[in-house]
């Protein structure tokens, strides 16, 4: 699943960064202080700062009313102050961001993008480029949250040389960068352009290399409206993890997805002890979410469920976490479900995924894997054929990313070769060769490699099965995946002693043995956990405690 998140640039002023910044999409944990915030503030209009009492005293009321749900009381406030504070560069922005993430947070995001454009507009007329470039990189994180492409497109240029072109604060600078090129990844990782994506990736990282050595001066930009932050530096490192582990799941690098993944937990636990903000718990959610789709693939099915668990606790914690989460949640559930084979289970969560998304490329991933759980089960022809129809890689696929077309083909040539059309199978899996390869999707030519591998054997041309399978089995430990190792090993195994080669048939014989007990020994460990219990849950909150299981109660079959 896509696990990309948006968020609204912070309201937080520099100035205040020792009181304390905000995070971005919450508001602010101290705003910036007025001139007279060390005495008693006087409601006198002759005072010259008295404009700022006013306008804080707007921020703060619309941020109460926020907290007691009452979004439509605050609405009006904000518009109100937005539209007598236009003399006061740095209030006047600073509201435009608080309404505009308002509408965000409502999912109003038309609204959202009409402010940021007005945002930006004006800091163009009072001359913060800087603000300006804030104001339209927010817009085009919010156009690509809407898939609005052939709008993004321009937008993202005009940032890339406002970014480009302004001399500042070399922190501010580099932070617009990152804030740019994360936009660019997540963009190309949306569209499952896996090696496309690789030139922007490495600038990011070495972006964010270049901002940890520089050193954050008090020195105050002359141009209030340039009283901006996105993020804080610290926060930032954890995001440049975050989009790099996205990379590496995607890519098949499992091995240094689980080190980045270390890398950026270790950093949010050190930030969580200072730092209360919500976004510390998005960002951990989203990591949790990635590694626990590697541990499935690399057969660490316990650890993956406990992982699971542990999403569900912080879930429990907050509200708006579970909604933005709880179709993401599911669908993990269910991909546990397939790998311990508990496949009417893995139908109940993706079913419940299905009815929780209003997000495209999640709804493809999902579809896409209740229809193998119907492959699977051999019975269900009718829904089966319905769901193929709806992600027709061949004719109005209905989302534009590569890697999700490439394995709908992949669905195809294996609902064929279970069908017994061999023929269509294989002109299925080249074509989903074709696309992973043009991207570097490992882990769809590892499988696409292994059942075409599978096809030719059945055919009964051994030659050319041992040419699919001796590199599916490399790529496939290479990755590392589990399910492929096994399968290449088994036709390995069936191979070699087809053809004669004793010692290499025993090897590989060895190698299937060795991977059927690893494969055993977790499926037991893993369904003899309490939170296996999971799998039953499909409505409302999770479920705060879990019994005991006596022992695993699902079949081995499908993994032996």
């Amino acid at each position: 699943p896509t696990m990309h998140r948006g968020r609204q640039p912070s309201a937080s002023a520099a100035a205040a960064k020792a009181a304390g910044s905000c995070s971005p999409g919450e508001a602010p944990s101290s705003l910036p202080a007025s001139p007279h915030s060390n005495g008693r503030r006087t409601p006198n209009p002759r005072i010259p700062q008295f404009e700022d009492v006013k306008f804080e005293a707007a921020s703060l009321l619309s941020e109460l009313y926020c907290q007691e749900n009452s979004v439509d009381t605050a609405k009006p406030l904000l518009r109100k102050a937005i539209q007598i504070s236009q003399q006061t560069p740095y209030w006047h922005c600073r509201l435009l961001f608080q309404l505009a993430q308002l509408h965000t947070l409502e999912k109003d995001l038309v609204s959202a993008c009409d402010l940021l454009g007005v945002g930006a507009e004006y800091a163009r007329v009072v001359g913060s480029e800087y603000t300006r470039a804030l104001f339209l990189l927010s817009k085009g994180m919010l156009l690509l949250m809407e898939r609005k492409l052939q709008e993004v497109h321009p937008l993202l240029t005009l940032c890339g040389q406002i970014v480009e072109n302004w001399q500042g604060n070399p922190i501010q600078k580099e932070s617009l960068r990152v804030f740019f090129l994360v936009l660019q990844v997540t963009h190309y990782l949306d569209a499952g352009q896996v090696k496309s994506v690789k030139p922007c990736l490495k600038q990011l990282q070495q972006c964010i290399q270049t901002i940890s050595t520089l050193h954050d001066d008090e020195i105050l930009p002359s141009n209030s409206a340039d009283l901006f932050h996105w993020l804080p530096k610290e926060h930032m490192c954890v995001l440049v993890y975050l989009v790099t582990v996205m990379h590496s799941m995607q890519a098949g690098y499992l091995e240094k997805a689980q080190k980045y993944t270390d890398k950026a937990l270790m950093q949010l636990e050190k930030l969580k002890m200072l730092d209360c903000s919500p976004i510390l718990s998005s960002f951990q959610v989203i990591l949790l979410e990635h590694i626990i789709m590697c541990r499935l693939v690399t057969g660490h099915k316990a650890t993956a469920l406990q992982e699971i668990s542990q999403v569900c606790q912080l879930c429990q914690q907050s509200p708006r976490l579970f909604s933005n989460h709880a179709a993401q949640l599911h669908t993990l559930l269910g991909l546990y479900c397939i790998s311990v084979n508990c496949m009417d289970n893995a139908e109940a969560q993706f079913t419940t995924a299905l009815r929780l998304t209003t997000h495209q490329e999640l709804w493809a991933f999902i579809v896409t894997n209740l229809a193998s759980v119907y492959i699977r089960e051999g019975n269900r022809q009718q829904e089966l054929y319905s769901l193929l129809e709806r992600i027709n890689p061949d004719h109005n696929f209905p989302v534009s990313s590569h890697c999700l077309r490439a394995a709908a083909f992949y669905i195809r040539g294996l609902f064929s070769f279970f069908q017994g059309r061999y023929n269509e199978a294989k002109r299925f899996l080249r074509e989903t060769l074709k696309m992973s390869n043009a991207e570097d999707l490992n882990r769809l030519t590892a499988c696409s490699l292994v059942l075409l591998g599978h096809i030719f054997y059945v055919l009964g041309n051994h030659r050319e099965s041992n040419n699919m399978v001796v590199p599916a089995m490399q790529l496939a430990s290479k990755i590392p995946d589990m399910s492929v190792q096994l399968w290449s090993s088994a036709l390995l195994r069936d191979l070699n002693k087809a053809c004669g080669n004793a010692m290499d048939a025993h090897e590989a014989a060895q190698m299937h043995q060795n991977f059927s007990q690893q494969l055993l020994q977790d499926h037991i460990e893993a369904c003899s956990l309490p939170e296996h219990n999971l799998i039953s849950w499909t409505d409302g909150p999770p479920p705060v405690q879990f019994q005991a299981q006596n022992g695993p109660t699902t079949s081995l079959a499908s993994l032996l």
